[in-house]
């Protein structure tokens, strides 16, 4: 199959795929295809809202219209790492012989929902976000692999914070995207309403497998990136920091940040802007690209200082002046650009 075709293929498979998300969410579809960026990417997803605003509808009905496991795990002070991840429980067969055998926890699924994650204590986070970052689980000293795709959706709340326990920077930085859920518009509500309060709403179809991800997946690893915008990026992440030693720093990231972004962040931009790419018909990445990635890649790897707490100033503001400042070419590009 030539690129062409491969391209076209990836496109109608996702133009499904929102179709059947579109039966039951209405609007949202930034958040949309930004999961389903997530999901392509093989990275993790963090959706932050206030209650009622569908985060978790949504990660069901992803799950509904795709050929996979789902699991929810409902997040709890008292919830307990063995609660996610499984034990070993003594059984008895018929000879009346005993044996330790490893019993599966929720973390053993395809698409995984992890809601209202900062309600549980950080040893029981701790024990879901090895298994992101390892695609395994190991308890009593034995390996357990998690089946491929594997694909965490975690959601919080941002504005009540009374007995939560919120994810180390650290943490934060395991997950590929984050994505900020919004209140909908008027006509979105409107539209919300009747769904709602009338008739069942159609069910979504199941419309990719897990080997059509996992295709897909590779797919999006194969789209070129020429190393001028690889240069980019790199610039991007390096003036995210304060104290940049490259150049002089960007104003707003040196009164408001305390730690820029670690690498991760520039390989969630690029494998988003690979996505990007494809969803919009082509087989490589521009600028446009990029920046329309860089606030769900790095807003929560951005650690504001107290001054951007005390003057309200929140990480995207300063991610719309980075990526303002910084130029896409390097300097040397630009005096070439000026004397062609």
């Amino acid at each position: 199959m030539n690129v062409e075709a491969k391209v076209r293929q990836f496109r109608e498979k996702t133009d499904a795929l929102r179709r059947e998300i579109g039966k039951v969410i209405v609007g949202h579809r930034d958040v949309v295809d930004q999961v389903i960026t997530g999901l392509y990417a093989a990275g993790h997803v963090l959706l932050e809202g206030v209650p009622g605003l569908g985060k978790t509808l949504l990660v069901r009905t992803l799950a509904r219209a795709v050929r996979l496991k789902f699991s929810r795990i409902q997040f709890t002070p008292d919830l307990m790492p063995a609660d996610i991840i499984g034990t070993n429980v003594i059984l008895e067969d018929d000879r009346g012989r005993r044996a330790f055998q490893f019993q599966p926890g929720p973390i053993f699924g395809n698409v995984v929902l992890a809601d209202e994650i900062n309600r549980a204590t950080p040893k029981t986070q701790s024990a879901l976000l090895e298994a992101m970052q390892e695609g395994a689980v190991t308890v009593a000293g034995e390996r357990h692999a998690l089946t491929e795709p594997f694909f965490v959706l975690a959601t919080q709340n941002p504005i009540e914070m009374e007995g939560t326990y919120p994810l180390p920077e650290a943490q934060l930085d395991r997950f590929l995207l984050k994505i900020e859920v919004r209140p909908p518009g008027t006509a979105d509500l409107v539209e919300v309403f009747q769904r709602s309060t009338g008739e069942e709403p159609p069910a979504p179809e199941p419309v990719l497998d897990a080997a059509e991800i996992l295709e897909l997946r590779r797919l999006v690893r194969l789209v070129p990136i020429a190393k001028p915008l690889l240069e980019y990026v790199a610039r991007l992440v390096h003036f995210s920091h304060p104290e940049p030693e490259a150049g002089p720093p960007v104003a707003m990231v040196r009164k408001y940040v305390r730690y820029g972004s670690s690498p991760r962040g520039g390989q969630a931009m690029i494998l988003g802007a690979k996505i990007r790419a494809l969803l919009q018909g082509r087989y490589n990445v521009s600028a446009d690209d990029l920046r329309a990635v860089a606030a769900p890649a790095l807003r929560h790897r951005l650690i504001l200082n107290f001054e951007a707490e005390a003057e309200g100033v929140l990480s995207d503001a300063v991610l719309a002046d980075l990526v303002a400042q910084v130029p896409e070419h390097s300097r040397e590009v630009q005096e070439l650009l000026r004397t062609t």
